[in-house]
């Protein structure tokens, strides 16, 4: 090939002047000619210099030109080059590698994983950006840590995942998981909205964590105010797996793990029991019951009862997938098939058992771009039984009292009870009940989603996206005829049978036009786009009520039946906008607008608009500020923007009469009209101001990563239940309307290092969240809200624990008649403070005893490998808040439940050192009240999860990589709490710190395989 040098001695030097420019024209042609002539066929393969597996899809590009090839499944690439050409390799989360073709006929590339988390390509709202471009607050998860937590929810995989994300969830197989995104902005629904391929989603319940590709968290305006009403709360965007180019990759997963309680509460035995029950029973004049005296022929001393170690098993979990990826440029695929299934260590038939499929499709045909999305989840939950509201299983199974056997022939069902007469105790037979009752629910969910985008010009693109979500669930609850002891007796005219049907539907259609453009150093990202969306929900129940024992549980065979419904569409159309502007990879603008509109709200208030403004300063960029070699990036971005929540019930704004209310009349009965609920007419969105600002750190080329950020969250508008005068005739006798207000406000940190630059790799990772929150308001006149334990006051936190506290314990009489009056105290009992001096202990000498949110929370994630081996572990905890020990209080109450054997330290006129007081039934004093004797921190720290993983060296056709891995889960927790877990579920708002007995998160062991063929 002729060279530049070559051309142009040859030019002035052989030839005429005049006749130079024609040579030019000649040898250029013939320079090219030479060139395309010398073009050949290379060939090559692409590895991971981490693994050393074959790379599939990687792009590899002519520097300079548009020639392209992509590797296959096997990594392997061919492409037409000339020596003199180069060959730039490219591929997601990998760094580009540039290798000149010179003589080689084969090119092979060893791509390095890209560390720098800068380049990274993340999802926000309705689009994509790239991470060093972000001006909101937006945290990327971790998913290699994340998917090592076992679990059914993608929800739970959030836990110390990110700053300012709290997560608690409990050990019931397919329970709850309470998620909440920088504290609680409502005083009725705070879950964060999901957002999933791009669909609106209410939870991730249905859908397999495996598959997901990627988690983005948005948590504050900047990010979210895309989603406008639905943003307040935070938003979660899930992406699942896509087809890539190549032949067909399939690969299988599979756990097995045990799961046990990790600990256990000291509760009394026989003995014990019948010592203290016998106590309180003589402290309160009574007579010994039969059961409990060694002098009667009743006296149980063949019975003696452990419930936990009765109820307490080994729960099995399992989860199953295999997923199939591979496709062309036209179309790709990606199918997920995942089994879970999960049975509860308690000894019972509650389980969970789920079959989830997932399908993307996705291609390309010149500006043509497409894709698909279709899924269906079958989920079966057979749900722990509630006796009484808020009796949990669990608070049931501790107060068991040990003289009840677990099974008794001679009782109706087969399981023991207690009786009035022998011992006098209201014990309900958990295990029993729990494996009498019939109580399944079954769900069925389908979801559609096809879209495609058309670049009508360079940089303008338009896409439309229809989506269709359906779920059709069947519940259905049999009580049978049963004799679980006085008290918990069914009879055949309490037997019921409940079934519950129903469905719910929800359509979108999104129009999106989106234009990027690049002028010189100014570089624009516009997007408008037009959504409409439709919910239908339709509810049928029936019950049947009187079942002979052994009767089949059909409505048919029912003495009564009885049945309603109900049904409801809720409409909504939103317009959103958004412009990024970047000006020399320097100073970035962010502007985001939008407008809901729906059916919820009466016509004058159905409208809201909700926007943000941020932008970000990349320092690093500067020309004129010198930093050291060291410092590899340095940003400063901010924010401030408002969002909605339209948490409300369909028609909540119109309130309904009856119109055939008659009224006596001296003694005549007229017709007339009253008011059956009052509703508030002018019922409109809560709205959420958020500020944000955060500097962003990088040094040793990003290797080392650092994040801290302030946030201020102002809610307002709120909607609260209002009393209402009892002349209004209204039940509930309170309306709900926008009259409270609430400020959240924080520091996030974090911190990420990795070294990758050896055989021996390891990173860690590592985030803290501070939270304070703040009642601003509270209806019209500020009275304060009431929960367990706990009061909602202005100026404090929400659901602070609100109690008595404890002065000692009456020693005499003389104690007793010297102390502020206490009505029915007597000495044993407990002493209060008189905390206003009043002389008096009631009410009013209740104080606030300390924040139930946790002040601070964290997360920290370590991983190391060398050669076929890897660990990691992942630390979580929180701290700052309180917890008031409900059970705890309840094995403490000397009644005829069971008790914790702190209580056998009660206080005798020969026992006087000692904080427990006497105990008496019906404890006149209120010893049990709610006093600061049950409140403990809720500081923990939990080793949530570890695993050791090897690379099994395989060389064949069929298998490319095989992992085998043992993974721990909940292994270790340091704490004060006597409880079984700090980390418990709650409902979240106004009791939060209340433990009523929430099932204990188990400890769970397990074993896997990873195959990829």
């Amino acid at each position: 090939m002729i060279t530049k040098q070559q051309l142009f001695i040859y030019c002035n030097y052989l030839l005429p002047k005049k006749e130079w420019l024609l040579a030019i024209v000649v040898l250029l042609f013939s320079s090219y000619t030479l060139s395309a002539q010398q073009a050949k066929e290379i060939s090559g393969v692409v590895t991971s210099a981490q693994d050393k597996l074959p790379l599939p899809g990687v792009n590899i590009i002519i520097n300079g030109t548009k020639t392209v090839a992509v590797t296959g499944f096997d990594g392997q690439y061919t492409i037409k080059a000339s020596p003199n050409d180069v060959l730039v390799f490219s591929f997601i989360g990998f760094q580009n590698q540039e290798i000149a073709v010179g003589n080689q006929p084969k090119v092979n590339a060893v791509l390095s994983e890209d560390t720098n988390k800068l380049n990274e390509v993340v999802v926000v709202g309705y689009g994509t950006q790239k991470k060093a471009d972000l001006t909101g607050s937006v945290s990327v998860v971790n998913m290699e840590s994340a998917k090592k937590t076992v679990t059914y929810d993608a929800a739970k995989m959030l836990q110390g995942q990110v700053p300012g994300v709290s997560v608690q969830s409990s050990g019931e197989p397919g329970g709850f998981v309470n998620i909440k995104i920088r504290g609680i902005n409502s005083f009725s629904n705070n879950n964060p909205l999901f957002v999933i391929d791009g669909m609106i989603v209410d939870s991730p319940y249905d859908f397999a964590p495996g598959d997901i590709e990627s988690m983005q968290v948005l948590k504050d305006a900047s990010s979210a105010a895309i989603y406008g009403v639905r943003g307040a709360n935070g938003v979660v965007i899930i992406t699942t797996k896509k087809g890539k180019s190549g032949k067909l990759d399939i690969k299988f997963k599979s756990i097995v793990g045990l799961q046990t309680v990790a600990r256990k509460w000291d509760v009394t035995d026989r003995v014990g029991y019948q010592n203290i029950t016998s106590a309180a029973e003589r402290n309160a004049g009574l007579s010994v019951v039969p059961g409990n005296d060694p002098n009667s022929p009743s006296y149980i001393n063949n019975i003696d009862t452990n419930w936990q170690d009765e109820a307490f098993g080994t729960g099995v979990v399992q989860n199953q997938s295999l997923n199939f990826n591979g496709g062309a440029e036209n179309l790709g695929y990606n199918l997920n098939v995942d089994y879970f299934k999960n049975t509860s260590y308690i000894k019972s038939p509650q389980d969970y058992e789920r079959l989830s499929t997932n399908l993307n499709l996705n291609g390309k045909k010149g500006k043509f771009k497409y894709g698909a999305k279709i899924a269906f989840t079958q989920s079966d939950k057979e749900n722990f039984n509630e006796y009484n509201v808020g009796q949990t299983p669990i608070s049931d199974l501790l107060g068991a009292i040990p003289t009840m056997p677990v099974y008794d022939a001679n009782r109706l069902g087969g399981y023991g009870g207690t009786d009035n007469l022998t011992q006098r105790a209201i014990s309900l037979n958990v295990i029993g009940y729990n494996n009498l009752i019939t109580n399944r629910g079954k769900r069925d969910r389908f979801i559609g989603d096809i879209w495609g985008e058309y670049e009508i010009v360079k940089g303008l693109k338009y896409k439309i996206d229809a989506s269709f979500d359906r779920t059709d669930w069947q519940n259905r609850k049999f009580l049978p005829p049963s004799d679980l002891g006085w008290y918990y007796v069914t009879t055949n005219a309490k037997s019921t049978l409940d079934v519950g049907t129903g469905n719910e539907s929800r359509t979108f259609l999104n129009n999106l036009l989106t234009y990027e453009a690049t002028l010189g150093k100014h570089k624009f990202d516009v997007l408008g786009g037009w959504i409409q969306e439709r919910r239908d929900n339709y509810n049928h129940w029936s019950r049947g009520v009187g079942y002979k024992p052994g009767e089949i549980s059909q409505l048919q065979y029912a003495d009564a039946i009885s049945a309603g419904e109900s049904k409801f569409t809720i409409t909504g159309i939103s317009y959103i906008s958004r412009l990024n502007y970047s000006y020399d990879d320097r100073y970035l603008i962010q502007a985001n607008f939008r407008q809901d509109r729906t059916s919820l709200f009466s016509e004058i208030y159905n409208k809201g608009n909700f926007y943000s403004f941020s932008g970000g300063w990349k320092i690093s960029n500067e020309k004129f500020i010198q930093l050291p070699e060291w410092v590899s990036n340095v940003k400063l971005r901010g924010g401030y923007g408002i969002l909605g929540n339209n948490t409300i019930p369909a028609y909540f704004f119109a309130t309904t009469t009856n119109g055939f209310a008659g009224y006596d009349f001296n003694n005549e009965l007229a017709p007339g009209t009253t008011v059956v609920s009052s509703l508030d007419p002018n019922v409109h969105w809560e709205t959420t101001k958020t500020t944000n600002i955060a500097l962003e750190l990088g040094f040793f080329k990003n290797d080392l990563q650092f994040t801290a950020e302030y946030f201020i969250k102002k809610s307002e508008d709120l909607l609260i239940g209002v009393p209402l005068p009892y002349s209004t005739g209204a039940f509930p006798s309170n309306v709900t309307t926008n009259a409270g207000a609430m400020k959240n406000s924080g520091l996030e940190f974090t911190a990420t290092y990795n070294n990758n630059h050896h055989a021996f790799k390891y990173s860690i990772s590592a985030n803290l969240g501070t939270l304070k929150n703040e009642i601003t308001q509270i209806g019209i006149d500020g009275n304060p809200i009431t929960g367990a334990a706990a009061r909602t006051q202005v100026g404090r936190s929400a659901g602070e624990i609100y109690a008595w506290e404890v002065a000692g314990i009456f020693q005499s009489a003389a104690d007793v008649a010297s102390s502020p009056t206490q009505t029915n105290a007597a000495p044993g009992d407990i002493k209060f403070r008189d905390v206003n001096g009043d002389g008096v202990i009631n009410d009013l000498d209740r104080t606030f005893q300390g924040v139930t949110i946790p002040k601070y929370g964290y997360g920290m994630t370590l991983t190391a490998s060398y050669k076929n081996w890897d660990i990691s572990m992942f630390w979580q905890g929180s701290g700052g808040n309180k917890i008031f020990n409900g059970i705890y209080r309840n094995l403490m109450a000397g009644q005829y439940g069971n008790h914790s054997t702190d209580e056998l330290n009660y206080w005798t006129p020969t026992n006087t050192n000692t904080d427990v007081p006497r105990p008496i039934i019906g404890d006149p004093n209120g010893n049990a009240r709610e006093s600061n004797r049950f409140i403990e921190s809720g500081d923990y720290v939990k080793l949530q999860t570890m695993e050791i993983g090897f690379n099994i060296p395989v060389k064949n056709d069929v298998i490319k990589k095989a992992r085998v891995f043992v993974n721990g889960q909940n292994l270790l927790i340091i704490s004060k709490y006597r409880g079984y877990d700090p980390d418990f579920n709650s409902d979240g708002l106004l009791s939060r710190g209340y433990d009523g007995g929430s099932f204990p998160n188990p400890r769970t062991i397990s074993v896997g395989v990873e195959v990829n063929f």
